[in-house]
């Protein structure tokens, strides 16, 4: 039916065909991107906020549920250990060990900014004066709600209970 060069050549022109379709979605991709430009981090941020009588104010949707105190009185320090494998990519946990993120040693209640050698954006300095608890809690959430203008790209911990565990392993770390 096909000889061995009829089918070589068949091959080669699916191939050809492919290389050329993907090289025109990326440079019409380049040229005309429509996506969320920034960071990278595929967030979008809105541009306005459009008020409506008897809305509900996107501040007001507080989740309810147990309180910090109430969780890490229960916090689980092993669970907070492979919770702080999402961090370890960019922290160390041994004293004056900087990497990407300043080292955690000892990172509950020190104050904000303090590890010498480590370049800070400022932005964290601005918004709390040393790492307690309840600061470190709002920081996991969400870094960059919490601290904007902060150069930690981390997108946060949603779970309340995972946050919990974080801190209570790292109070078990130094200090």
């Amino acid at each position: 039916m096909f000889d061995t060069m009829t089918m070589t050549k068949v091959v080669g022109a699916l191939c050809g065909a492919l290389l050329i379709f993907l090289l025109g979605s990326w440079a019409a991709e380049s040229i005309y991107h429509t996506g969320p430009k920034g960071h990278g981090d595929g967030h979008a941020e809105q541009a306005y906020v459009i008020e409506v009588e008897g809305g509900e104010s996107t501040d007001a949707a507080v989740e309810e549920g147990p309180t910090l105190e109430e969780l890490l009185a229960s916090a689980d320090v092993d669970k907070g250990a492979k919770v702080f494998g999402k961090c370890r990519a960019c922290h160390k946990l041994e004293d004056g060990a900087n990497a990407t993120g300043p080292h955690l040693y000892g990172v509950v209640d020190r104050a904000t900014g303090s590890v010498a050698g480590f370049n800070y954006s400022g932005a964290l300095v601005a918004v709390t004066d040393s790492w307690s608890a309840e600061a470190l809690d709002g920081f996991f959430a969400n870094p960059r709600s919490y601290a904007p203008g902060t150069k930690m790209s981390f997108s946060g911990l949603r779970k309340a209970t995972d946050r919990a565990n974080l801190i209570a392993y790292l109070q078990t770390i130094g200090g």
